[in-house]
């Protein structure tokens, strides 16, 4: 469903000008089991949003409200969920109050919101890591999904997550998966070090089942280097010298039969996929799933991840301002090049198959360039017509 017409800008914004269209580009890295080159796609700018902060997660209902998630890396960010307005302003949602996040009320306030999506009934689904300043253990009983009507603008349900995380989980991405037999949301946990792991609920009766915890799918890879920009991207503060970033289980994508989960690590450039039949069956050991993990080859460094009816992965390429496609013989093409995709992050396909993308200029917040904010607001979410519906 494409945006209402009043959500497209015409332009006058001379950061986010149209690009020269792209050359022709093949796959990001070597490694997979095939690769594809052809002519990458411009892609077409639909929103400039000025959000108040990062803002690395993105959902659109139905009717074309647009969403985002803006993480509390410090703390200090007034607002953490958000609705984009048609002039391309961020205010909080569904209220400001209940951005203000609150120890005391730790299920009816937001601390940390990286990503939402949508279900089929078009309630949006916020995940909450419910980490206040970014870093750190988790405030007892902030972690959670909640379950929002955005017609009423009002929180219908509240899930707990405390069951499946730890002292330092960092709750990043999620899928939701409702059938006639089951109702069910996949989480990635990135972790604040080298350990991640997927969390699977079971939205009938709240049960969390925490697995592949420090698996090494889920895992941060060690001394790996990301380049976005033309810059490597590394942790700076004070006199010590530049640090890798860690980052493990980051994206999530869910096959269209739900049988699969494909995911990858924020530091890694390999995709890996899990069945889900077991990921809720206490019956099925740790040992069991980690069997059904299947390593899918090099993609590139990637953020957010997706899929479409033709089970096809997308790919945020975040080191070539990109977007990759996986079709299901492991083929990898570039589909799409942006320069104004500034740390691809978070897809959203619409029923009438156009493909979103944010550009969240992560790698341009201060703890990247020696404590100096260079992020420039508007930041991007573009798009581009695809031929398959969204999952």
């Amino acid at each position: 469903m494409p945006l209402p017409r009043r959500h497209i800008l015409a332009g006058g914004l001379a950061a986010l000008a149209a690009p020269v269209a792209a050359a022709e580009t093949g796959s990001p890295a070597p490694g997979g089991r095939a690769v594809a080159s052809r002519p990458a796609r411009a892609m077409e700018l639909a929103l400039a949003a000025h959000a108040p902060s990062t803002p690395t997660g993105l959902a659109i209902s139905r009717a074309g409200r647009v969403f985002v998630m803006m993480p509390r890396f410090t703390g200090k960010e007034p607002t953490t969920l958000g609705e984009v307005l048609p002039d391309g302003s961020v205010k909080p949602y569904p209220d400001a109050a209940t951005n203000a996040f609150d120890p005391g009320r730790p299920q009816a306030t937001l601390f940390h919101v990286p990503n939402g999506i949508f279900a089929a009934d078009d309630t949006l689904w916020i995940l909450d890591s419910g980490i206040p300043e970014g870093k750190g253990a988790p405030v007892q009983g902030a972690a959670k999904l909640l379950q929002m009507d955005i017609t009423a603008n009002r929180i219908l349900r509240v899930v707990p997550l405390e069951a499946g995380i730890t002292p330092t989980s960092s709750l990043n991405d999620l899928r939701i998966e409702i059938r006639a037999d089951r109702q069910r949301c996949y989480i990635t946990d990135q972790g604040q070090g080298e350990d991640g792991a997927i969390l699977a609920v079971d939205l009938a009766t709240g049960q969390v089942a925490r697995r592949l915890a420090s698996h090494a799918s889920t895992k941060s890879q060690k001394g790996i280097v990301k380049f976005v920009e033309k810059r490597p991207v590394m942790l700076t503060k004070g006199d010590g010298p530049p640090q890798h970033p860690k980052g493990g289980a980051n994206g999530i994508a869910i096959s269209p039969d739900g049988a699969r989960l494909y995911y990858a690590p924020l530091m890694s450039r390999r995709l890996y996929s899990v069945e889900t039949a077991g990921l809720l069956d206490p019956g099925v050991t740790d040992a069991e799933v980690a069997a059904s993990v299947k390593d899918l080859g090099e993609k590139g460094m990637t953020g957010g991840l997706t899929t479409d009816s033709k089970d096809r992965v997308y790919l945020s390429l975040q080191e070539h301002d990109a977007v990759g496609r996986r079709d299901p013989d492991g083929t990898v093409t570039v589909i799409a090049s942006d320069p104004r995709l500034i740390w691809a992050d978070t897809f959203w396909i619409t029923p009438d198959r156009w493909l979103y993308i944010s550009g969240s200029q992560v790698n341009r917040r201060p703890e990247y360039n020696d404590g100096r904010d260079l992020q420039e607001p508007p930041y991007a979410i573009l798009r581009m017509r695809i031929d398959a519906d969204p999952v």
